[in-house]
């Protein structure tokens, strides 16, 4: 099974690009990020001809994420159990934004994720995304003691990059920046012990980038940030045969600023003759 993440950018502009891809890199699962639509606004059409099932969360034209596989889908959720909201005003409901979706295909629990940004080391969001990060590895690390969870991998854009070599973009390397913050890769380390996981690529793919800023010729220069994970259970991580960041794709024609992320797992209906794992 081919699992890839994406944030797409606008899934209602890009969704040429996205069909395209998954035809090309044989994807069976997409986990998709900032699809920027509402659930009725998605061009589920396009998925079905092209033979995908689409699972979609999405409330406005920020955010939004969603899941298509040719495997289909079962147990769908959008967000998660805890999943904390935002308000500017402190006092008013924190409402939950579209930043979640989780289902299980083929016997593999799924999840895109949508991390929040932060904004600034000081601003109210940034706290929001160090809760929220939080929150997240709590809910995924009470899911894998169920006694009949699933192998499970979380993916997506994570808005931390959690070491040095992940910033190429020396502007985030300042005193000061966000994304690369003590806060925020504790946070992410932290997700890590309390879900349970591991990231299942830079074992594989140490070094490189998945987002490029449009601004500035960053690509052309090679600034860019590791933002954009896999981070699967043991039992997932153990089925990994190939993985992949796709960064040709940041060079096509009116690109996403990030580019995909996938991994390939063998599973016991792989037509195979080394052991399998589930």
């Amino acid at each position: 099974m081919k699992i890839a993440t994406w944030n797409v950018n606008s899934i209602r502009t890009r969704h040429t690009l996205v069909i395209d891809f998954l035809h090309r890199q044989d994807v069976d699962v997409l986990l998709m990020q900032e699809t920027k639509c509402r659930d009725d606004q998605f061009p589920l059409d396009v998925f079905e001809e092209a033979g995908y099932d689409v699972a979609h969360y999405g409330v406005n034209q920020w955010n939004g994420v969603g899941i298509a596989s040719r495997l289909g889908l079962t147990d769908i959720e959008q967000g998660f159990a805890g999943m904390p909201g935002f308000a500017k005003d402190p006092s008013a409901e924190q409402a939950p934004e579209a930043r979640a979706i989780s289902a299980t295909v083929d016997g593999i629990r799924v999840c895109s994720v949508y991390v929040p940004n932060g904004r600034g080391i000081d601003d109210p969001h940034m706290a929001y995304k160090i809760d929220w990060l939080e929150r997240l590895g709590s809910a995924f690390g009470d899911y894998s003691r169920h006694a009949d969870a699933h192998p499970f991998v979380v993916g997506g854009d994570f808005n931390v990059a959690p070491l040095d070599s992940d910033a190429g973009d020396p502007l985030f390397l300042l005193p000061g920046s966000t994304h690369t913050s003590d806060k925020e890769r504790s946070a992410l380390e932290e997700f890590h012990a309390r879900a349970g996981v591991s990231d299942v690529v830079r074992p594989l793919i140490p070094e490189g980038y998945t987002f490029w800023d449009y601004k500035q010729g960053k690509f052309a220069k090679d600034h860019g940030l590791r933002i954009d994970f896999l981070y699967g259970s043991a039992d997932f991580a153990d089925a990994v045969v190939g993985v992949d960041i796709h960064r040709d794709e940041r060079a096509r024609e009116s690109p996403s600023d990030h580019v995909p992320v996938s991994v390939e797992i063998e599973t016991a209906g792989d037509d195979d003759d080394r052991p399998m794992v589930f």
